[in-house]
């Protein structure tokens, strides 16, 4: 019915889920397909190694994982690229090396500091530290663009001290309005990521008002994925796509093969 293309599994340094193990979940949700894109975070702050990916396992892993599950699971092979703006040549010359179907960039690490620990929150308001997350998205759009969506753009607030409480799109407009229309310049998209909801927010990542004015500024292309690090998360909440698509302005959704979008119609079944 649909296509998850937001998942992790053992090669991401914050998850012990064997790729088996997410695809056997996929298809017990019904799934067409599925897109692991483990974690590849270079200079991650604390731990510099943690997520720093095995390429060349994980790389002959998925391709095998696609011949294994040919007929039940279509399979995809990508990445989420924590993006820092002097990583830019690096990141570069990583996707010149590897043919991956799909790209994702994000933003975990804000000058030298992950929003997910509460140190980042430390000495100034929660309003102060979100604007710097979002600010540090528009650096990273202006050093390195060949992804091909931005996930979970408004991150930050899964992790804050009130999570989204007092957060909304309208606070922070004008720094989101430049961000997406930095994307849709650049013809990337930006991703419906529902680990919002497994997170206790109430709305995906981003939320709705987000995803809408994504859309009324032209935005397009708009993939889904639940962000699920275990099997259990899979497809995570997906039932609520069909209305929270349509309230959004959209009836498709985006999946990426060989870097190049195809458009999927939503689909009301049950």
């Amino acid at each position: 019915m649909y296509w998850d293309t937001h998942m992790h599994c053992c090669f991401s340094g914050d998850s012990s889920s064997s790729p088996e193990s997410m695809a056997e979940a996929s298809i017990k949700k019904g799934l067409t397909g599925i897109c692991f894109t483990d974690h590849l975070d270079y200079d991650y702050p604390k731990e510099p190694g943690l997520f720093l990916l095995d390429l060349s396992l994980y790389e002959k892993k998925i391709h095998a994982l696609q011949k294994e599950y040919k007929g039940r699971l279509d399979i995809l092979y990508g990445i989420e690229l924590g993006l820092q703006p002097h990583l830019a040549q690096k990141h570069k010359e990583l996707l010149s090396q590897h043919d991956f179907d799909f790209v994702i960039g994000s933003s975990h690490v804000v000058h030298g500091m992950d929003p997910y620990y509460a140190s980042f929150y430390e000495g100034r308001t929660q309003e102060a530290a979100y604007l710097e997350y979002f600010e540090s998205i528009l650096e990273n759009i202006h050093a390195f663009h060949d992804f091909d969506v931005y996930g979970h753009i408004d991150y930050v607030v899964r992790y804050g001290p009130n999570q989204n409480a007092f957060y909304s799109y309208e606070k922070y407009k004008d720094v989101i309005d430049e961000i997406l229309r930095q994307l849709i310049l650049l013809g990337k998209g930006i991703e419906l990521n529902t680990a919002g909801f497994k997170y206790g927010l109430g709305h995906p990542n981003p939320c709705e008002d987000i995803l809408k004015r994504y859309r009324e500024l032209g935005g397009e292309i708009l993939t889904i994925g639940a962000d699920g690090h275990k099997p259990e998360h899979a497809a995570y909440d997906f039932k609520r796509l069909p209305e929270l698509l349509s309230a959004c302005g959209f009836s498709y959704y985006t999946v990426f093969k060989n870097r190049r979008p195809e458009f999927m119609p939503v689909s009301h079944a049950d």
